[in-house]
């Protein structure tokens, strides 16, 4: 397979690891359904595609910042940078469909499918374009939308984005086997944390929701759609490579990465250099402005928001 990226790829051999220690209280959190987490925000809903889009809309004006969550997550993870970015723009934060407060049901996945969404989401919002910034999973299919709808993405943000690493065919296969539903859905508690955490350089207190929503939420009666989201998502992944499309992106695009990113390279799979991916991926790109964070993980944007939303804002701005 020739590029995929994705927030639990070292899920498998990270669950034998013990450098987390886990929380007693983490065992006695009550169930709760995905629209009883509390994102901070008021969250609205859109019908799209006859799907219920839930996102978090902040900040006035004609230039707006989409942001789109990687794998697994949902809008609550850009709570760190929505208020700054939105002194200056329009911020919509988005839930994919599948995650957090958005529609979950056995759709048949693609980035495509994403990219459409989320095209039609601005329709429904009455926006021409903005700049689509994706985190993850979400900057590869902010990617897609660069490359299938021009028109529509002004310019790109890209922090830890998929599709920069290559993998072979077995690597691939390998991914499509083991990041089943069920394997999501029985991920222990202990794991949870471990995968988590494994995320960041050094993680901040503040990301411990990371951990208990996503422990509340296995007794969501939805869960299993979640479940079967990430499954599936994994296959879009591996489905819709970028990487020998990156030269066809026009729009001036600005990549974050993490110097101390866990998850990109895949150390287990085949190992290498977070800034090697990350030069390699960002050259192919014409123009595009590569920044390297120091002292942070896969979760830039949480781990070191004073430095993104600075990046973001400058390159926005165009100062």
């Amino acid at each position: 397979m020739r590029s995929i990226q994705f927030i639990l790829t070292g899920v498998v051999f990270l669950m034998a690891l013990s450098g987390c220690s886990s929380s007693r209280g983490w065992y006695h959190l009550p169930p709760a359904e995905f629209d009883e987490i509390d994102y901070g925000y008021e969250v609205e809903r859109a019908q799209v595609r006859n799907i219920g889009v839930g996102y978090i809309d902040e900040g006035e004006g004609d230039d707006v910042i989409l942001l789109i969550h990687g794998l697994g997550s949902n809008a609550k993870g850009w709570q760190r940078n929505i208020p700054e970015l939105s002194r200056e723009h329009r911020v919509i934060a988005v839930d994919l469909p599948g995650y957090g407060m958005s529609d979950k049901g056995f759709y048949k996945y693609s980035l495509s499918f994403y990219a459409q969404v989320l095209t039609e989401l601005l329709d429904e919002l009455d926006i021409t374009d903005a700049v689509w910034m994706g985190h993850s999973m979400g900057g590869q299919i902010a990617m897609v939308a660069a490359l299938d709808h021009p028109a529509r993405v002004s310019k790109l943000v890209l922090v830890s984005p998929a599709g920069f690493e290559a993998f072979t065919n077995g690597e691939g296969a390998w991914m499509r086997r083991v990041l089943s539903p069920e394997f999501v859905q029985d991920t222990t508690i202990r794991n949870i944390a471990v995968n988590l955490k494994s995320n960041f350089h050094d993680a901040p207190p503040e990301a411990d929701f990371m951990i208990t929503d996503r422990i509340q939420v296995r007794g969501a009666s939805d869960f299993d759609r979640y479940c079967y989201a990430v499954a599936e998502n994994v296959e879009a992944m591996l489905d819709e490579p970028v990487l020998d499309r990156l030269g066809e992106i026009a729009q001036p695009t600005l990549v974050l990465f993490g110097k101390n990113d866990n998850l990109i390279p895949n150390r287990f799979l085949h190992g290498g250099h977070t800034a090697d991916v990350a030069v390699s991926g960002a050259e192919q790109i014409p123009g595009a402005e590569l920044v390297l964070v120091e002292k942070c993980g896969h979760f830039v944007q949480f781990e070191k928001p004073e430095e993104t939303n600075a990046e973001v804002l400058r390159f926005c701005l165009g100062n």
